[in-house]
């Protein structure tokens, strides 16, 4: 089979999986206290900034949009109080020094204007954990809705994105991952991630080949 021949199955492979009618679009922690101006994790919001992040995340959110493929918003917010906050990880710690109290309807847990939310999108907190799929009512929507394929965007590659990806798996979703849509930091320790782990258990792919996907369903 030559080059040309395997791309096309490839493409075909592609627009099979994220088909409108059993897909959603996942949209990770882009709220305006991770990757915005005012972000608490500077060096995170900075990286994003390097590679476009929230331009690509626009511009797949749109396409879905068009493409009639729900989006969900999965935001990380905090109960008043604290209430059930994690506090088994450095990170939750770092977090609360860093002042990221994350409150329900506060401007930090609102996602990004450029991202969202659109009309009819869906915003889905978790109050708990690192994983949306585990930490929110997302796995039982998404079934209830026939989605058996996510794509998932945002951030980070550190933590976020792998949990989510692992999550979904486990429960037999198939994953596309938007590799110029997500980001982690280090920039390059990201693209490590990328490469030899999600990729054994993902779809990675480019935003040009998932819009392309879409048009071709």
């Amino acid at each position: 089979m030559g080059v040309a021949d395997q791309a096309e199955r490839g493409a075909m492979r592609l627009a099979e999986l994220v088909a409108p009618g059993h897909c959603a679009l996942l949209i990770v922690e882009m709220q305006r206290g991770v990757v915005g101006p005012a972000s608490g994790l500077p060096e995170l919001a900075a990286a994003g900034a390097e590679v476009g992040l929230i331009d690509h995340v626009a511009r797949v959110a749109r396409a879905a949009r068009s493409s009639r493929v729900p989006v969900v918003h999965c935001t990380a917010e905090n109960l008043p109080g604290g209430f059930g906050q994690n506090h088994n990880a450095r990170l939750f710690a770092a977090a609360r020094r860093a002042g990221l109290e994350n409150a329900p309807g506060s401007d930090s847990v609102r996602p990004v204007p450029e991202v969202g939310p659109g009309a009819g999108d869906i915003v889905l907190p978790r109050y708990h954990g690192l994983s949306p799929m585990s930490g929110s009512a997302l796995d039982p929507l998404l079934r209830n809705s026939g989605v058996s394929t996510v794509i998932v965007v945002g951030v980070s590659l550190n933590i976020a994105i792998p949990n989510l990806v692992f999550d979904a798996v486990n429960r037999s979703y198939q994953v596309v991952v938007v590799s110029d849509a997500v980001a982690g930091v280090p920039l390059a320790y990201g693209a490590q991630v990328l490469e030899n782990t999600l990729s054994l258990v993902a779809t990675v792919v480019t935003s040009g080949d998932l819009l392309a996907a879409w048009v071709c369903a």
